[in-house]
């Protein structure tokens, strides 16, 4: 048998660490001088890289994981076949190789090997079946949030789009609430007063506008009754200009009107 031949059959196990002692000494010497078995140990070490890619990307090539293990099967093929014949005196080679019991041994050693190849390829097929379940949670609670988060916004376009319908509904049976809305330009002492749903008055009575500024006392801004339906205006009422205003009010006076508002203010407001 050629050195390299010797050797050989020893690379599968160094590959995957199953090698020691004066055969691993022996082998890693041969290596320093061989580039034919360097280069084959490398193609060994490769295919048991691409095994391991099982847990973190595409499936290997077949061919790869299958070298591995007919690597490793020759060798202990080769160990169990070398047995020293008893019919006949060991020659020269066999003196100086002697391989019975030790060949023997890494027999069984790179059975044990091909299991255990075996069994880390199931191993990590196991891992690669975990984290593929995981990916698949996460990808539906991803899908979940995302359709929650595709939800809010559709309520929060509806509740911001300016053609947006804005309604607003009271109990059926409930009366109307009185509103009023005054429309004010300072510089001009221009005045537009607007109110609706307002309860009539007693007789001799009426409702009286007032502007309260933000210095002074209130300022009178005209007397006015509802209608049967309990609207009512006030326009442009006799105003000193440029006065600033910070609220206006409504009391019940004197069909002539006050000087002063009369306790209670029946309605109220500020600047918007």
């Amino acid at each position: 048998m050629s050195g390299h031949e010797q050797f050989g059959e020893n690379l599968a196990l160094y590959a995957i660490g199953a090698l020691s002692g004066e055969e691993s000494a022996a082998l890693e010497k041969h290596l320093a001088t061989c580039p034919s078995c360097r280069l084959e140990l490398e193609q060994l070490r490769g295919d048991g890289a691409l095994l391991a890619l099982t847990t973190i990307g595409p499936k290997p090539p077949q061919r790869a994981k299958q070298r591995l293990l007919d690597a490793v099967a020759k060798g202990a093929a080769a160990s169990a076949s070398e047995t020293i014949p008893t019919s006949r005196a060991p020659n020269a080679r066999e003196m100086g190789h002697p391989i019975s019991g030790r060949r023997s041994f890494w027999g069984w050693m790179g059975w044990a090997a091909t299991a255990a190849v075996a069994v880390f390829a199931v191993s990590l097929w196991m891992d690669n079946s975990t984290l593929n379940s995981r990916v698949a949670v996460m990808n539906r609670q991803l899908a979940e949030r995302n359709s929650q988060l595709e939800k809010a916004r559709d309520i929060v376009t509806t509740l911001t789009a300016t053609d947006s319908m804005r309604v607003t509904l009271v109990a059926a049976k409930t009366p109307p609430q009185p509103q009023g809305k005054a429309f004010y330009l300072r510089e001009r002492g221009s005045l537009v007063f607007v109110a609706n749903n307002l309860p009539a008055v007693p007789a001799q009575k009426a409702y009286e506008l007032w502007l309260i500024p933000t210095q002074g006392a209130a300022i009178p801004a005209g007397v006015f009754k509802p209608d049967a339906h309990g609207s009512a205006t006030v326009v442009n009422p006799p105003l000193p200009a440029g006065t600033e205003a910070k609220a206006f009010a409504i009391t019940i006076e004197n069909e002539a009107g006050a000087t002063a508002p009369t306790m209670p203010i029946v309605m109220m407001g500020a600047g918007e």
